[in-house]
């Protein structure tokens, strides 16, 4: 049986994980979404860690803008990629590593502790469970922990209403709709609800969940579809002054939970 890392090779090898933010209207919402809930947690020179780096979009930006940045990555050829890219700047330090073991990193270290990937690619309860705890352990009492997953109802409605909906079913949900976590879905989607419950007995507090790219996974591929880059704009700013009312996550692919470690006793 192929082990998880061995899936994600093989996934990733198919993509040009590089541009996926700048080459859709979709990706462009949900990295200015992303930075703009990055932003109003850092300050002039914050310690950021990003775990699940990927090719390091977020960790150079963030890099160039003065924060003393950390990133994680599981997989090598995103980390030779991110390596490369940040060539010259030296206020980033690349790693390779697993979120649900960063034994390598000192308690209490982060402003900022970003998880943008590894929450996607996580089945087992137990290594959801050790991802979340690490990247807390590694944040500063007061620090705030960004969480990306997936809405299982934006998977359901740009996956599979193409004709395969009953795969799409069977994949994603048990007979009683339970959503289903395992490691040959590829990706896997949370209820809002769901995901929020993985923190209860967390020592964090939640500060919001928010929706990071609307529902243009399904809009843009449709005939037709058009906007300007001053209607982007528009729109963009108009997403981002609504983006964590409740009605508007379900229809969102990627989401990000938001939360403060409590300060040590």
């Amino acid at each position: 049986m192929s082990s998880r890392t061995e899936i994600l090779k093989e996934i990733y090898s198919r993509f040009d994980e590089d541009g996926r933010l700048l080459r859709s209207r979709q990706g462009q919402l949900e990295y200015v979404t992303t930075m703009e809930y990055i932003h109003r947690f850092t300050t002039d020179r914050s310690k950021v860690l990003e775990i699940g780096a990927g090719t390091g979009r977020y960790s150079i930006a963030l890099s160039k803008e003065g924060h003393d940045v950390t990133a994680v990555e599981l997989l090598e050829k995103n980390l030779g990629i991110l390596k490369e890219n940040c060539k010259g700047l030296d206020n980033i330090r690349s790693f390779q590593g697993d979120a649900t073991d960063l034994g390598f990193l000192d308690n209490d270290s982060f402003d900022v502790t970003l998880v943008f990937g590894p929450m996607y690619h996580l089945y087992d309860p137990e290594e959801v469970d050790k991802a979340i705890d690490e990247a807390i352990r590694v944040t500063k009492p007061g620090g705030v922990i960004m969480f990306a997953f997936l809405s299982i109802y934006a998977l359901m409605h740009t996956n599979y209403l193409f004709g395969n909906w009953a795969d799409g079913f069977k994949e994603n949900y048990s007979d009683d709709y339970k959503v289903k976590h395992f490691k040959e879905q590829l990706f896997t989607g949370y209820d809002v609800d769901g995901f929020e419950d993985l923190f209860e007995d967390k020592p964090v507090e939640w500060i919001t969940t928010a929706a990071m790219d609307g529902p243009l996974e399904l809009a843009e591929p449709r005939p037709g579809f058009e906007i300007t880059d001053e209607d982007f704009k528009s729109f963009a700013a108009w997403h981002l002054a609504y983006s964590d009312k409740r009605e508007t996550l379900g229809s969102s692919s990627h989401l990000l939970y938001i939360c403060r470690r409590n300060n040590a006793e």
